[in-house]
């Protein structure tokens, strides 16, 4: 249903190092570079930083945020891990969590422009 989504930042090239070593455990990587934008995905670019150096800290609590699939509970800890060596907060240690339709295991974090972003892995069942 979504394409992509993008987040702005106020520091282009110092978001795009971050989220290199942040979004690497969820096996994304840089596939896109432009000047004023960066692109991440896996094979085509999913996850946008648009640069918006004018602009202040995203607004705190306006019940939005962007949830990245992980492959595993270790990828979940590993982005949340780098995240916050990034200087990025917590906004939800790792841990199991209720869905509405379905347990999962996530973790959510606030990047450095207030960005709220969460990793996230479903249980395989059988």
């Amino acid at each position: 249903m979504i394409d992509h989504v993008s987040v702005a930042v106020r520091d282009l090239k110092a978001s795009a190092a971050a989220y290199e070593r942040i979004l690497a455990p969820l096996g994304l990587k840089r596939v896109v570079a432009r000047e004023g934008s960066v692109g991440f995905g896996k094979t085509y670019p999913e996850f946008w930083l648009n640069a918006r150096p004018a602009d202040g800290l995203a607004p705190a609590n306006t019940g939005a945020h962007i949830a990245l699939r992980a492959p595993d509970e270790a990828a979940v800890r590993a982005f949340h891990a780098a995240a916050l060596g990034e200087g990025c907060t917590s906004a939800g240690d790792p841990g199991p969590r209720q869905g509405v339709m379905t347990g999962y295991y996530g973790a959510f974090i606030y990047d450095r422009d207030g960005n709220k972003i969460e990793a996230v892995t479903f249980p395989r069942k059988g």
